[in-house]
């Protein structure tokens, strides 16, 4: 059996396949720039997922390579929600009438999309409700908040307007080892904000931290954990530290190769998921922790869906249709994030895809396996069957293969493609190796901005 350690266990988070660095202006493919009403034609309507991206932030954090900007001037936040309107009233328009549409989750992200007030906050919420039709109050709604834009007004409105899931990115409790990740926040700033999230009836919080920091040990580590286990989280999400091109922490020039920090990363994983198994919490994913006892929303975990349907609005979000994987262009350099934000809200016809990938029926076979087995229940490879009509051993033997050398497999598990506690643990070097070819190749060749 091969020994683990050869392999490195963080080469890339997989959180949606294709990468959007595999995709590519539509307007010099085959076809063009296609109209929205001709792809969402013949698709199935009756579940699908609304996220809306908000993409400002009031700093911007030393890992961050998110689609956001600092700060919105000269009543930015207006002009991106007018646009956020009209794309959202042209995407409702191209779903057509002939079926009904129905939303079964919603997410708000980022950037921050508590950055905007609770006024805009509510015009956020009329758009989804009002120009796409989401019920809001029915649905899983997960929005993404920071310590210091989670007040109590803000908060106010996301509860009643149905949300189930905060989630907050606190990172760290340890005050050195937020600034080390270029992160500037007090404590005292964080356990308001937590008190403000338990003040409201929003029934799931989800705290992110990060392991991997400059200077994090297993004691300070445990002290972050602690602290975070003392509100009774619901979820709790432990995210290894990357060093992206083009963020603060990537100017640093830390080494992504760097064997001591695997070493590191992969010790403080290993500590944090035992941690919190001894403490009651159950093992979603490799990052994603949930308390056993707690509440359960209809709804994809850990944002794996491996069935598409995703309408995205904003100028960060992407769709997904069985065709194709859309959205606009993405940048990390804040001058070209500015120049596409300013773009978008200039934006009068939002009819047509812009910049995506299509996805073809080895694309839609390597997706739904990737975002599948990368959950800690597995998959059924009778789904697969069905879904296909033909195994994933068949589809993939050389990779299944190696992956069941190197140990990454549950062998016990009859009937099930599952990852072991290792494999899990291997997620960031498994997914990236289920990548095709040609996105391989897509992504090498993208030049980030």
């Amino acid at each position: 059996m091969t020994v683990t350690h050869t392999v490195r266990p963080y080469e890339s988070y997989v959180y949606a396949y294709p990468h959007k660095t595999a995709y590519r202006p539509l307007a010099g493919q085959p076809g063009g720039r296609p109209e929205l009403s001709e792809l969402w034609a013949g698709e199935r309507k009756d579940a699908l997922s609304l996220y809306m991206h908000i993409p400002f932030c009031e700093v911007r954090c030393g890992f961050c390579n998110l689609f956001t900007r600092i700060g919105a001037p000269d009543e930015l936040t207006s002009r991106y929600l007018d646009a956020l309107d009209r794309q959202a009233t042209a995407v409702r328009d191209a779903l057509g009438d002939a079926e009904p549409v129905r939303f079964a989750a919603a997410a708000f992200g980022g950037g921050t999309p508590t950055f905007l007030t609770a006024g805009e906050l509510e015009r956020l919420c009329d758009i989804a409700e009002k120009r796409m039709g989401a019920d809001l109050r029915s649905v899983p709604l997960s929005v993404e908040t920071s310590p210091s834009t989670a007040t109590a007004d803000r908060l106010a409105v996301l509860a009643e307007r149905g949300a189930t899931r905060i989630s907050i990115g606190v990172q760290s409790f340890v005050e050195a080892e937020a600034r080390s990740a270029v992160r500037p926040q007090h404590a005292a700033d964080v356990e308001q904000a937590l008190d403000a999230i338990r003040d409201t009836s929003i029934p799931v919080l989800n705290i992110d931290l990060i392991y991997g920091i400059d200077g994090q040990t297993e004691r300070t580590w445990q002290t972050s954990l602690d602290a975070a286990l003392r509100r009774r989280p619901e979820e709790l999400y432990l995210y290894p530290l990357y060093v992206r091109p083009l963020t603060a922490l990537g100017r640093l020039a830390k080494s992504e190769a760097d064997a001591a920090w695997d070493a590191q990363r992969l010790r403080l994983y290993r500590a944090g998921r035992d941690h919190l198994l001894a403490h009651g919490y159950e093992q979603v994913s490799m990052r994603m922790f949930r308390r056993a006892d707690a509440p359960r929303a209809e709804g994809p975990d850990d944002y794996a869906c491996q069935t598409d349907g995703m309408i995205g609005l904003g100028c960060g979000a992407r769709s997904y249709t069985s065709r194709l994987h859309y959205s606009f262009d993405y940048a990390v350099r804040m001058s070209e994030v500015r120049g596409i934000i300013d773009a978008y809200t200039a934006t009068a016809d939002f009819s047509r895809a812009e910049v995506g990938r299509y996805t073809d029926g080895d694309e839609a076979r390597r997706r739904h396996l990737l975002q599948s087995v990368l959950q800690a229940q597995g998959m059924p490879v009778e789904d697969y069957r069905e879904r296909f009509g033909t195994s994933p051993y068949e589809d993939f033997p050389e990779e299944l293969a190696r992956f069941e050398d190197r140990g990454w497999l549950d062998a016990g598990a009859p009937g099930l493609l599952r990852l072991s506690p290792e494999g899990l643990a291997y997620s960031d070097a498994l997914g990236p190796e289920l990548f095709s070819p040609a996105v391989r190749a897509a992504m090498a060749a993208y030049e980030l901005k």
